[in-house]
């Protein structure tokens, strides 16, 4: 899940988890951006149930 994941990269990241912002790289190729990829609605918000995927861009959310 999403929390494991934030975990992998720090222990504080797991620890504060909040959300993920996730986006298929393809998708952000086509954007060009995630700026563009947030006005078109392509760039979704997750849970920690989230299961990242291969060629997931996962921007982790967390406060600690």
């Amino acid at each position: 899940d999403a929390v494991k994941a934030a975990g992998k990269i720090h222990s504080d990241m797991e620890r504060g988890f909040i959300r993920t912002e996730v986006i298929s790289y393809e998708d952000l190729v086509k954007c060009g951006s995630l700026s563009e990829a947030r006005k078109r609605g392509v760039l979704l918000l997750e849970g920690k149930n989230y299961i990242v995927q291969d060629g997931d861009v996962v921007t982790f959310l967390f406060n600690v």
